[in-house]
């Protein structure tokens, strides 16, 4: 099935859609395998709290290029299935067509704004999403909206970044990228990828949101960026974290910022790739 136009979008998802549904979608599209091996070490974790079942019924939120829903579909099997949605239709494209390649039938996807999609009440058993919930603007509503989709007692599953300074990755690029600057620290409560780092944020959005039984497991694992640093380098350099963080740099601070980009990843060079520690929470709930 081929996607006739954008997805119905809530107004303040705008630019997020735009974003997604345009360049940041394509080089995702373009980097999947990077993209899915940079978090694979959080896989057997993730999976394991979403704990699927055959014959369970899954929705995955901000599925990227399907490999989450691919998995939750094998897990289904054979009378489950999984539905994978996201705003790119880039990534929603590559993940039909990586199903289709691999013969899981029971995986379908739709480019859809989680936030506001209407969903089939009572669908679901089991949602999940692997960090791919943290940018939502009103994360009451949108999960308050994926509720809705579980039936009674489904279970949530989500992996999310702890806090910016717990991510090496990302606060050693940020602080190359400065380039001398003084950059203030994310909003806790905007839209980004630590917008879910806090704890008791979290249970308060999803106590609000309709589910109970909230936990919250801390995970830390290696995350790889690429084979070596050339390989890293070109993968880091493409990000649009690392084009909006160069863009009101001159000639001079942009060489500085690349050349120290390139030292750290240079300094995080292994005989396994390069790799960054990295911190997550797993959370899970219940559809009260």
């Amino acid at each position: 099935m081929t996607e006739t136009g954008p997805p119905d979008a809530h107004p303040s998802n705008a630019d997020a859609l735009r974003a997604w549904d345009g360049a940041e979608g394509a080089y995702w599209a373009e980097y999947e395998v990077t993209f899915d091996v940079s978090v694979a070490r959080y896989q057997s974790r993730f999976f394991a709290a979403a704990a699927i079942a055959p014959g369970d019924r899954v929705l995955d939120i901000g599925c990227g290029n399907g490999e989450t829903t691919r998995d939750a579909a094998r897990l289904a099997a054979p009378q489950g299935s999984a539905l994978g949605v996201d705003l790119s239709s880039r990534m929603i494209e590559q993940a039909r067509r990586r199903a289709a390649e691999q013969g899981i039938g029971n995986a379908r996807f739709e480019q859809a704004d989680a936030q506001v999609h209407p969903f089939d009440e009572q669908a679901y058993d089991v949602a999940i999403s692997r960090t791919g919930a943290m940018f939502f603007d009103d994360p009451v509503a949108a999960f308050t909206n994926i509720a809705r989709a579980l039936r009674p007692g489904g279970r949530l599953a989500l992996l999310v970044w702890q806090t910016l300074p717990q991510n090496e990755w990302v606060s050693e690029f940020r602080q190359a990228l400065a380039a001398g600057r003084s950059l203030p620290n994310p909003p806790p409560d905007a839209p980004g990828p630590f917008s879910l780092a806090d704890p008791d944020r979290v249970r308060t959005i999803l106590s609000a949101a309709g589910f109970s039984d909230i936990t919250l497991e801390s995970a830390n694992e290696l995350m790889y960026f690429g084979e070596d640093t050339d390989d890293a380098y070109r993968f880091v350099r493409g990000l649009g974290f690392t084009g909006s963080m160069l863009q009101d740099l001159d000639d001079d601070a942009r060489t500085r910022a690349l050349e120290a980009l390139r030292a750290t990843i240079v300094a995080h060079e292994t005989g396994d790739g390069v790799l960054y520690p990295s911190a997550t929470w797993v959370i899970g709930a219940l559809r009260t």
